[in-house]
């Protein structure tokens, strides 16, 4: 390679290796979020066995993201981890292709929660880092690392270790960054509103008529003038021609009682304060049933702080009625999964607005702030 030649590869390397550590982290931050979106693209091809493995796809994916991206930067095993980034991008490609032109999956979830983009925006990332990676690796073999052997080996493993723990302590605490519509300060109210400005559907009503066998369909303006009873009426629909933008950050948030009564309207607009534990299910019942969860309820006892179990494990929810200190509710469990990464999560509740959201596991330091 030249001298020119050289500086525009070190500048491709630079800028996909930042991208790809950038892009491991910020996954890394919500791996659970990864594994849904995961669990997304299996549900609509129908590979509903793959679920269960989708979490150890995403720990594993974040990790190499950021073990590429920094190989890349210092120029080792390029001849290795070329290979792999080259494949890599291919499938992500696919991906967001496959997102992009099916219409089936709203967001690929390239950059997580944090940081959304458009089925269209990812596919573009993609082509482009297609042909930066396809540029490295015609010239892999003409690109050396710096750094003596041991000090690569020590700052990789040095990475993998370090994205490993970040992860793991985000699943056992909840995410460092919380870039969900459910985190700390929101108004679940004002989260449940479209985006100021926001398009609504553009919707025109199709008239389904048949006249002499053959059944054709109208709109309002092309109805015919001389519609008499020959037409004979079969249906009428409401058809999309341009999606608008209306759609609110939460969109199918609802709690109900045991007896299916709706109260999500009583809580959100109430005055009081009270405090939600989120548990898709109760499987977990032995973990959080400790001393701290017993003092935990007993200060909010003396506060005289409500306090509701919400799950989707209705049966799991009625075996434990009387037994607890508290009302269950159900909700949706997609919802649950979305507002709480930990199973199970506390929210802090003041009317609509989210005061506080911890982990079960940082219950102990939250009994002293119960006022």
């Amino acid at each position: 390679m030249n001298s020119y030649t050289k500086n525009i590869v070190l500048i491709i390397r630079w800028f996909v290796g930042l991208l790809f550590i950038f892009s491991g982290l910020v996954k890394a931050n919500d791996p659970l979020g990864l594994s849904y979106k995961m669990q997304e693209f299996f549900e609509v091809w129908d590979l509903h066995f793959l679920n269960d493995y989708t979490l150890a796809f995403s720990l594993l994916m974040n990790v190499f993201e950021v073990l590429a991206g920094v190989a890349v930067i210092i120029g080792w095993g390029m001849r290795l981890f070329n290979w792999l980034l080259l494949l890599l991008i291919i499938f992500f490609s696919f991906l967001t292709g496959y997102a992009l032109f099916s219409g089936k999956i709203k967001t690929c979830g390239c950059f997580g929660d944090c940081l959304p983009l458009t089925p269209a925006q990812s596919f573009v990332k993609d082509i482009i880092l297609l042909v930066l990676i396809v540029i490295l690796f015609r010239y892999r073999k003409k690109i050396t690392s710096s750094l003596k052997p041991i000090v690569a080996v020590c700052l990789l493993v040095f990475c993998t270790v370090s994205v490993g723990e970040l992860q793991a302590y985000v699943l056992k605490h909840l995410p460092l960054v919380d870039c969900l519509p459910y985190k700390k300060g929101n108004d679940l109210v004002q989260q449940m509103q479209p985006p100021p400005n926001a398009v609504q559907d553009s919707v025109v009503m199709l008239f389904k008529y048949r006249k002499d066998g053959k059944v054709s369909e109208y709109t309002a303006e092309t109805l015919p003038e001389g519609l008499d009873s020959t037409y004979e009426f079969i249906d009428r629909t409401d058809k999309v021609v341009r999606k608008g933008n209306a759609i609110p950050p939460i969109a199918d948030f609802a709690l109900f009682t045991l007896n299916d009564t709706d109260t999500t309207e009583a809580l959100l607009h109430s005055a009081d304060k009270y405090v939600l534990m989120f548990a898709k299910d109760l499987s977990t019942f032995d973990k959080w049933m400790n001393d701290d969860f017993k003092k935990y309820m007993q200060a909010l006892q003396q506060k005289q702080i409500h306090f509701y179990i919400v799950t989707a494990d209705k049966q799991g929810a009625e075996k434990l009625i009387g037994n607890l200190p508290a009302d269950f509710l159900l909700c949706d469990a997609t919802v649950i999964k979305t507002a709480a990464r930990v199973n199970p999560t506390y929210f802090v509740m003041h009317g609509a607005a989210v005061i506080d959201k911890f982990s079960y596991a940082d219950l102990e330091k939250h009994i002293q702030t119960v006022q």
